[in-house]
């Protein structure tokens, strides 16, 4: 039996699989952000460790001889955020989150600093990324610069608690600015940027490594017969695409939660900055994603039901299963800023087109397209880099509307498919993971695709419809900055 443990930005997800890679169990508790001022978003690393531990102890009571017979652990987490940790590697703040864009003008200076940053992390400087959050501590919180003794990101600091070691996989540290995303090691010389040293970073392994094992404590607790092997695991993304296995060059998935992306694997780097894709090492050995990345995506969804106070699926409902035809109203998911390819933290969404005779239906279909034509940018951009991007699969939250999928399907132009857990991706990657750690077997044996359940083909007259509006729908962007 294997754990895969998700820590999200919304939820901690843990799932039970079974040596047939049977999911039998899961359970999910939610998380809350906090939001100090516009344009920051912070997470007590408490609620990760009172959350995860509240997974654990709900599985036992329900599954606790399976449960018992657990012999290795994945983590996936939310990648970006800096957990600043003091001498007795207690937290000194709360940990600031992937979409916090209060360090823009760090990444300016980190640049400045270090013009060697895009050639050697394969990233641009963005508000979203560790390094910039550290730059941004030293100047506005100096007292707890100086007392931070050790940064880990959340996985990590999750390994910590369960483990009592430092370690942190190469996918997740490549969201962090210091790492050479070629050699899969820290940069020393993008840690003295920030004034920092290898000293302060955890060591360092592959996602399908062994890592640390549980503390025989907490194995005693859920009733674990030995105390498991954890994994190195991977960042959420890189994690997605474990569960789906896309560990090969020519595939390609978009993820649907809190935020999106549209994710590529690669047997080399195909690095575009300048575009705003982003560069990260895969949780196996050898391989790398490149990544256009949107701050928003089903959060957006959510943002409207909390308009319309009405739950998810009561927007969804009048829809049906596919667009008849672009909505007259256009919708900009900068609802916490961009990446790709705007790199803008402080440029906000914005409904275009409202008129007396605009309905909640035709908002929120232009809600669910404004994703869309922003994953049509990252579309663009990695090819831009050279990577083609002709089917996707999808996991996330937003997998579960099928109307969404055709949507995606007819702005992209692409079969876009659909597995039946695709909402749970990441957990069960990362359960994967666990088992490579384990179980030394081969990675192509291991991280097989699921079975597709729904294929989304284009329409050729909303394939055109949606290419008519996209440049329409691009000029509504406007800097603020």
């Amino acid at each position: 039996m294997y754990l895969g443990v998700d820590l999200g930005t919304s939820a901690v997800k843990t799932v039970l699989v079974d040596g047939a890679q049977r999911v039998i169990a899961s359970e999910s508790r939610a998380l809350t952000i906090a939001s100090p001022h516009q344009g920051f978003f912070e997470q007590d690393p408490a609620q990760w460790i009172a959350a995860t531990f509240a997974t654990l102890d709900a599985l036992k009571a329900s599954h606790g001889g399976e449960l018992a017979r657990v012999e290795g652990i994945g983590l996936s987490g939310q990648m970006h955020g800096p957990t600043l940790l003091d001498a007795n590697d207690r937290p000194l703040r709360p940990c600031i989150l992937w979409n916090d864009g209060r360090s823009a003008a760090e990444c300016r200076i980190l640049e400045q600093r270090w013009p060697a940053l895009r050639a050697i992390t394969g990233n641009k400087a963005m508000p979203g990324f560790a390094a910039p959050k550290l730059l941004w501590v030293a100047k506005h919180e100096p007292e707890i610069f100086a007392a931070t003794t050790r940064i880990l990101l959340p996985k990590a600091y999750l390994r910590l608690v369960l483990s009592g070691e430092a370690v942190e996989d190469v996918s997740d540290a490549s969201g962090s600015l210091w790492l050479d995303a070629a050699r899969r090691d820290w940069s020393d010389a993008a840690l003295a940027a920030i004034g920092l040293s290898r000293a302060h970073m955890p060591r360092l392994v592959e996602g399908c490594a062994p890592a640390a094992r549980l503390r025989r404590e907490l194995a005693q607790r859920w009733g674990m017969a030995r105390c498991p092997m954890i994994a190195g695991g991977a960042g959420d993304n890189p994690a997605g695409a474990i569960g789906i296995g896309a560990i090969r060059p020519g595939t390609a998935f978009i993820s649907l939660g809190t935020s999106g992306a549209l994710l590529a694997p690669s047997d080399h780097i195909a690095a575009n900055p300048d575009r705003v894709v982003h560069t990260f090492c895969h949780a196996i050995p050898r391989m790398w994603i490149q990544a256009g990345a949107i701050l928003s995506a089903a959060s957006c969804l959510a943002w409207a039901a909390r308009l319309f106070g009405v739950p998810e699926s009561e927007l969804l409902a009048p829809l049906g299963a596919r667009a008849q035809a672009p909505s007259p109203v256009s919708f900009l998911p900068y609802l916490a800023g961009e990446r790709t390819p705007h790199d803008d933290p402080v440029v906000r969404g914005m409904l275009d087109g409202l008129s007396h005779g605009t309905d909640r239906t035709a908002i929120v279909q232009a809600v669910l397209e404004g994703v869309a034509f922003a994953l049509a940018d990252c579309r663009d951009a990695l090819g831009d880099a050279g990577i083609a991007v002709t089917e996707a699969d999808v996991i996330g939250g937003g997998s579960r509307s099928r109307f969404w999928l055709s949507v995606l399907s007819n702005v992209l132009n692409i079969p876009i498919h659909r597995f039946a857990d695709g909402e749970t991706g990441a957990a069960f990657g990362a359960a994967r993971l666990g088992r490579l750690a384990v179980t030394g077997e081969a990675i192509e044996a291991v991280c097989t695709p699921p079975q597709r359940v729904e294929t989304f083909e284009p329409d050729r007259v909303l394939v055109e419809a949606y290419a008519e509006r996209l440049p329409a729908w691009r000029q509504l962007y406007r800097p603020r900055n």
